[in-house]
């Protein structure tokens, strides 16, 4: 830290999600971006500029070797999560890594094993800050969920690697597996899945543009307690309005979370009535709790830890072998 207490955060990738967290960085009193690493050059100058005049950076290698860091935010593509992560979690740097944790559960294991070092590391899936969740979760105490429907359909930005499901793992993974991850939170472990996909397209794209991700793609899960979840994810035009929520059934329940831009809990449990509303932008939330805990030294604190994150990585690639198959694919444990 600086000797005024100032966190000096390190962003690698200045794409639209990096410069996300530059911005909210940049509010805060008690943080600074002091470097932007970005293979666009240009693009990471532009970050550091409205960010107060951080060093740039074009390899991560040299912004970890030369620049004075108190943490790290990873914000790149998920296939080029693992190298930086595990440097970072093996020097001790707390570490902000962006969601998936990673594109293959290979590479999601090495960070695993480097972030048991003891270095604080938080995974980006940010609706578990949603305030409201608690009080979902507080309502659900004791009952076992046998219904969970779950929608995600909005509009995104069609990033190149998100194009690709190579790449990006697509719908699937990179805007699915925040859902996927939410469904875990409340219902519990996954033990298996089934999945299908759309041929129609929804969201436009320019028409020199490749692409092999279907922009529809329905999940079920099966929960470890018998239940059954669904996730309906959709990749729209952005002109149309977004859907974000997720609905519970219990014997005794029906408890409905609104996400974006709402997060709000309605419904009922056991004959009462339900209603909470966030305090919070979960965004924000995430990043607040992941200074803390660095602050602390207390990786525990965080949100999502890696291992979590590898749990959700693992039902969203056994729901691409499900999409491959047209079968029931088990999660591995």
């Amino acid at each position: 830290m600086t000797g005024s207490g100032v966190m000096r955060a390190g962003i690698v990738g200045a794409g639209w999600i990096g410069q996300r967290h530059a911005g909210v960085l940049a509010e805060r009193a008690d943080a600074v971006v002091a470097a932007v690493c970005d293979l666009d050059v240009d693009r990471a100058g532009r970050v550091a500029a409205s960010a107060g005049g951080a060093r740039v950076f074009s390899d991560w290698r040299e912004m970890l070797d030369q620049a004075e860091l108190d943490a790290l935010w990873i914000c790149t593509p998920p296939r080029m999560h693992a190298d930086p992560a595990v440097a970072a979690l093996e020097a001790g740097l707390p570490l902000y890594l962006e969601k998936p944790i990673a594109r293959s559960l290979d590479d999601a294991a090495r960070i695993v094993a480097a972030a048991a070092r003891g270095a604080v590391c938080a995974v980006g899936y940010q609706w578990r800050a949603v305030d409201a969740l608690a009080d979902l979760n507080a309502a659900l105490q004791g009952q076992t969920i046998g219904c969970l429907v779950a929608q995600s359909v909005g509009g995104t930005e069609a990033r190149p690697w998100f194009l690709n499901q190579a790449e990006g793992g697509g719908n699937l993974l990179e805007r699915g597996s925040h859902h996927i991850d939410l469904a875990r939170v409340v219902a519990g472990e996954v033990v298996a899945v089934q999945a299908a996909q759309s041929v129609v397209r929804l969201a436009p794209r320019e028409p020199d543009v490749g692409s092999d991700i279907a922009d529809a793609v329905t999940v079920l899960l099966h929960f470890a307690d018998g239940g059954i979840g669904t996730v309906v994810v959709a990749w729209t035009s952005s002109d149309l309005p977004g859907k974000y929520w997720l609905e519970v059934t219990t014997a005794d329940a029906s408890l409905r979370l609104d996400l974006d831009p709402d997060f709000r809990l309605s419904g009922v449990s056991r004959g009462s009535a339900v209603a909470a509303t966030s305090a919070h932008a979960p965004f924000r939330h995430s990043i607040d709790r992941f200074i803390a805990a660095a602050r602390q030294s207390a990786p525990w604190q965080v949100l999502c830890t890696p291992g979590d994150a590898t749990r959700t990585l693992a039902v969203a690639i056994a729901a691409e072998d499900a999409l491959r198959s047209g079968r029931t694919t088990s999660v591995p444990v």
